[in-house]
């Protein structure tokens, strides 16, 4: 038996950007602990296979596209899971995307278009998600920061700031909507290796230099963000808003490793 006030029975969660990497191993995570879970993207094949996943483990799920920078697409989305579920307790923004090059070289385009998935489309969903939540007094939303929403990392400086921007987004929501019940948090994981990342990983002078940084000596698993997102999606975190939880083996606390 898990501790009562850490299941999500009888709670819907949607995944956005919730069909590969990050997203998806918070999605199975959140069907473990008991919820209906709907992971979107942008892929129809790819969210058909994240939604029969999570039926696969018990739960309900649907299989809908959603583009987090069309607000009719997200407006759909939420009033497709509130009619086949009823309502939403829980909203993860997951969806990102990221391009490494250097600042002086940067396209303006691609500047706008990682701006606008990683920040505009985090806002655009909280914002609609978050209406339905007040209404109902109650909500859990749980923003994907990154390690660059505290530090720098090198010639990434669009998804940084669009980072270090949902950890901004994230205080001034809890700020504004903890007294109608929904707490705004982020996670914000370390290095994990995913088919995003793994190129920029493997084998590199980044990687190696990511390890020496990490006092754990290792990159996380996809699957040790499940139980801190599952926390703050749950019962236990009801005083818990604005809050950065970090899994990340130790980097940020890193002076010296050696």
């Amino acid at each position: 038996m898990g501790h009562p006030l850490l299941e999500l029975n009888g709670k819907t969660a949607v995944v956005i950007g919730g069909t590969s990497g990050i997203g998806l191993a918070l999605t199975r995570g959140l069907a473990q602990a008991g919820a209906n879970v709907v992971p979107t993207g942008r892929r129809a094949a790819q969210v058909r296979a994240a939604a029969s996943e999570v039926e696969a483990l018990g739960r309900g799920s649907l299989a809908q596209t959603c583009d987090v920078t069309d607000d009719s697409s997200v407006e759909h989305l939420l009033q497709l899971a509130c009619s086949t579920f009823g309502s939403v307790e829980i909203l993860v923004n997951c969806a990102g995307r990221t391009k490494r090059m250097p600042t002086l070289d940067f396209p303006q385009e691609d500047w706008n278009a990682i701006l606008e998935t990683n920040l505009t489309g985090t806002f655009r969903a909280c914002r609609l998600f978050g209406r339905h939540m007040i209404e109902r007094r109650y909500g859990r939303i749980i923003n994907v920061g990154s390690l660059s929403s505290f530090v720098g990392l090198y010639e990434v400086a669009a998804y940084s700031a669009s980072k270090g921007a949902v950890a901004s987004l994230t205080k001034a929501l809890a700020v504004e909507w903890a007294k109608f019940g929904v707490c705004v948090n982020a996670l914000i994981p370390g290095v994990l290796r995913t088919d995003l990342n793994a190129s920029l990983l493997d084998g590199t002078e980044r990687g190696r230099e990511f390890l020496t940084r990490t006092p754990m000596g290792r990159f996380g698993k996809l699957d040790e963000l499940a139980g801190a997102t599952v926390f703050l999606a749950s019962e236990s975190a009801s005083f818990v808003t604005g809050h950065m939880l970090v899994v990340d083996g130790g980097i940020l606390a890193s002076g010296v490793n050696q």
